[in-house]
């Protein structure tokens, strides 16, 4: 089971609570959190891109970084971990991105990926004039898949003539090509987002249900099999959760509710007003799920709170469902969150044996080397 960190690109990470831990997001946070996570055999780190923040007591997100420039950065100081940007698609010409995943191919040696977003928060948008109007929702998988068609024959030829509703493409070219076969994240759990990952992407990125339900969301790769079915392509899921650990499950989850009753209300509600805006899209699409009122404190994603111990256990839950390849992590501290799952939580984890023998040796040889 490959294992992933969601880099906290945007102030206080995933928890809008003041009881939280606040903190700017600054690239050498960002590099502390991605070289930690490499050392410990993370296979991958993505980030994504946000143009407007949600405000609040807290001003949750309206600090923010740039997605393909942290991406390169941290590309230049590692040198295993594979990296994923996220293109803003609206705001962002497939040719431009091609170009920029181009140099981060270069920068990293054939670790670079990305991850394609349709946008949903209009005032992200509209702030700069290029809202397209809510008619987009609807077409928005239709504008995706031009889009992704236009960048796999810029990097698998150069060159791009494409002609369709949204693009018109006269003789654009790209060069170099990436030296590595570019992977595509996509976030799909409407059945129209499932229907464009089972054509488009290498993996679809899916959020987790519910408190300590590691298994629920499964019925989503369900219905991407049932797409994968007919494209004939294998697509494999990558699941989102937030580990929340401590010595005991008391502890654990003193913290958790810790957060819960410091949840900054005002920006919780600019996130469900955002996401009801739109109303063709399906109420089983990501943001649905974010805007609901389940857990906002966390945008709603799947929540892993306990022991080191019932943790892996729990990670190791995920990694039995059909379908998953990898699990994307949040945590409530980044550093420490991620000291603490290689250190305490992954050397429990049945999954991740291989990896945990693989750094043991490492670290021996190491060892050797050094006294020879």
């Amino acid at each position: 089971m490959k294992i992933g960190v969601f880099c906290p690109i945007g102030n206080n990470g995933w928890l809008l609570s003041e009881n939280a831990p606040q903190y700017k997001p600054t690239f050498e946070l960002n590099k502390q959190i991605v070289q930690r996570a490499e050392h410990y055999g993370f296979d991958f780190a993505l980030s994504m891109i946000k143009l407007r923040g949600f405000g609040g007591k807290t001003e949750f997100w309206d600090y923010n970084l740039e997605t393909f420039t942290l991406m390169a950065g941290l590309a230049a100081v590692t040198s295993k971990i594979q990296i994923y940007a996220t293109a803003a698609t609206l705001v962002m010409p497939p040719a431009i991105v091609a170009r920029m995943a181009s140099t981060i191919d270069s920068i990293s040696n054939g670790r670079f990926g990305l991850n394609v977003v349709t946008g949903w928060q209009m005032p992200e948008y509209s702030q700069m004039g290029m809202w397209p109007g809510d008619e987009y929702f609807a077409k928005r998988y239709d504008y995706l898949s031009e889009y992704v068609e236009v960048l796999r024959e810029l990097w698998a030829t150069g060159k791009s003539d494409l002609k369709g509703e949204f693009f018109q493409m006269n003789d654009c070219q790209v060069k170099p090509l990436p030296q590595a076969d570019m992977k595509i994240i996509c976030a799909g759990q409407s059945d129209a987002g499932l229907a464009f990952s089972a054509k488009y992407a290498d993996y679809n990125f899916v959020f987790g249900k519910g408190l300590n339900t590691p298994t629920a969301y499964a019925e989503i790769n369900d219905r991407l099999k049932a797409q994968t079915d007919k494209t004939e392509r294998n697509v494999q899921t990558y699941v989102l959760f937030m580990v929340i650990a401590a010595e005991t499950d008391e502890a654990a989850m003193q913290k958790w509710q810790h957060y819960n009753d410091g949840a900054d209300m005002e920006a919780i509600r600019w996130l469900q007003d955002q996401g009801a805006k739109d109303k063709v899209s399906g109420t089983d699409t990501n943001i649905r799920h974010m805007a609901s009122s389940v857990s906002p404190v966390n945008i709603n994603m799947g929540t892993i709170v306990g022991s080191f111990k019932n943790v892996a256990k729990m990670l190791d839950q995920i990694s039995e469902i059909k379908g998953t390849e990898g699990i994307l992590l949040t945590f409530d501290d980044f550093l420490q969150g991620v000291e603490d799952f290689g250190q305490r939580i992954q050397p429990l984890m049945k999954c991740r044996e291989s990896v945990v023998t693989e750094l043991t040796e490492q670290a021996e040889l190491t060892v050797l080397e050094k006294s020879a």
